[in-house]
């Protein structure tokens, strides 16, 4: 199928799938996207070692678009990084050094290639990676006041809602390393246009006022028309946060949230947001879409939408083996045989909120009792208590009924590489940690 999807061109495309929420000239827009080719670029903020599922807008609309036809620049703030948007903030970042931001750059570059097809040097035809910090830290600061200063409007900059808030607040305040911040955003469109061509800038609508004062910035320097789409900041029907699980970050590093928990993620969501994130979330054709809601609707209680969601998401971001090692733990953690060996990031996801007890390896190798680890993890408040509910059939190790109460424990039990999960009751769970 076209990758248009039927639409008459990239905007539309982007609006069907949820991802466009503002545009600064949208007849201009189409019209240079109608004249060939357009490079565009995305900023990302370096400030942790992962993107987290927040970014995943702006990384499907890159995604889109370079399927289009359309080259990708994405930015990552490497020199705005040390000093921090205010945009949506109400405190001031603090600034990062340099072995901290270089290894967040290492791992943005990672998590992008999973969604685009990005060349390893600058001005490369498919799409690129660039680090603000490389013209950023070279500029003159008399020069860069005396060329680049005197067309930004103080008025406008301080008429922006992010430096409006900060000022407002009697205690935060705002710097004027804060301050400066959206000149030196600006100035990246402009550097980007004269030495790449990038004509568009997107983000989310959190970002709308620094995107302008880049467009603004272009007219006056070098009398050019640049572009600007955003779009939206997403909650979830409950009106959460998108991208947060148990009060924690959804984050692409699987070293931070393992496929398992990702897929988990997606599994979980309401019925609600089911079609809605399909069209964000996805490469599926928007056709297959509403057939899957379509089929998600007739039978809300079989999850075919959050399944095919899960699975067509984590797809993007973890492969097929991704995939395929989630739906597994998936099946063996929520079905009645034992699990198995599933790895500890699966089974800490898994059992966030179990209670956790570290127990020295030795102890293990040895052969701890059953009754004497159930107590030490807190299922049981003694060895008697612990020798009754195995004798009553309520316990369980890795879902394994045990019904021996001189059961030992032994690295054969392992369920991961350090942890052991004992049940108590139908719901009571505890991971013993052998470390």
């Amino acid at each position: 199928m076209d990758v248009l999807d039927g639409m008459a061109g990239p905007l539309e495309l982007l609006r069907a799938r949820g991802l466009v929420q503002d545009v600064t000239d949208e007849a201009a827009l189409r019209d240079a996207f109608a004249a060939g080719p357009v490079t565009f670029y995305v900023g990302f903020d370096p400030t942790a070692r992962s993107l987290h599922a927040g970014n995943l807008v702006g990384m499907m609309a890159m995604a889109w678009l370079q399927r289009a036809g359309h080259r990708p620049i994405a930015l990552a703030g490497g020199g705005t990084g040390r000093i921090g948007d205010p945009s949506g903030r109400d405190t001031e970042r603090t600034l990062l050094g340099e072995d901290e931001l270089a290894a967040n750059l290492a791992g943005i570059r990672r998590q992008l290639d999973a969604f685009l097809d990005l060349d390893d040097v600058e001005g490369g035809e498919r799409g690129f990676l660039v680090d603000n910090h490389t013209w950023l830290a070279d500029l003159d600061l008399l020069g860069f006041l005396r060329d680049v200063g005197v067309h930004a409007p103080v008025t406008a900059m301080l008429g922006r809602e992010s430096v409006k808030r900060r000022l407002e607040g009697r205690e935060q305040g705002i710097t004027y390393t804060e301050f400066t911040y959206q000149l030196l955003q600006a100035y990246d469109f402009v550097h980007l246009h004269r030495t790449h061509g990038c004509v568009l800038q997107g983000g989310g609508s959190d970002q709308w006022g620094n995107i302008t004062a880049g467009i603004d910035l272009a007219r006056r320097l070098d009398g050019v028309q640049l572009h600007g789409v955003v779009w939206p900041l997403l909650t979830t029907a409950d009106g959460a946060k998108f991208g947060k699980s148990a009060g924690n970050a959804v984050w692409l590093d699987a070293g931070m949230t393992s496929p398992y928990a990702y897929y988990q993620y997606w599994f979980n969501a309401a019925d609600d947001d089911v079609e809605r994130f399909l069209r964000l979330f996805t490469f599926l054709p928007l056709a297959d879409v509403a057939d899957v809601a379509a089929q998600h609707a007739a039978d809300p209680s079989a999850r075919h939408g959050q399944r095919t969601l899960a699975r067509e998401a984590t797809r993007i971001l973890h492969g097929d083996d991704g995939v395929a090692a989630a739906e597994r733990a998936t099946e063996v953690l929520f079905g009645d045989a034992p699990y198995g060996t599933l790895g500890d990031d699966v089974l800490a996801d898994a059992f966030g909120e179990a209670p956790s007890v570290e127990v020295p390896r030795a102890r293990l190798d040895d052969g701890i009792g059953l009754l004497e680890l159930m107590t030490t993890v807190g299922a049981s408040a003694s060895n008697g208590e612990a020798r009754r509910l195995v004798q009553q059939g309520a316990v369980r190790i890795n879902n394994a009924a045990v019904d021996d109460p001189a059961r030992v424990v032994t690295p054969a039990d392992l369920a991961g590489e350090t942890i052991v999960v004992l049940r108590a009751g139908r719901r009571r769970q505890f991971l013993a940690r052998f470390v």
